[in-house]
């Protein structure tokens, strides 16, 4: 296995993160920002205000893309494995 292969699968993993992270991440970033120009032009400062839409929108989002989620990262794993011969040489 050369410094290569390793380079490639490093890079598929990365890949592999952040394209399952990014729709979570920036609906939350959006929700918080949307959030925070409300508090900022009404001059609410409540803790919860924020902190609840962001985890309402997760859990959205994961109902929503967990399962083309899984079924990427469930790929990614069996191509992992179908290599793994390829990696004992």
């Amino acid at each position: 296995m050369s410094i290569g292969d390793v380079t490639m699968l490093l890079r598929g993993g990365i890949f592999q993160v952040l394209s399952l992270a990014a729709p979570l991440l920036l609906s939350a970033l959006i929700v918080g920002l949307t959030i925070a120009i409300l508090q900022a032009t009404t001059s609410i400062q409540e803790q919860t205000l924020t902190f609840v839409p962001k985890v309402f929108t997760i859990l959205l989002m994961l109902a929503l893309l967990g399962g083309l989620g899984f079924m990427r990262l469930s790929d990614y794993t069996i191509q992992l494995f179908s290599r793994i011969p390829e990696m004992v040489r």
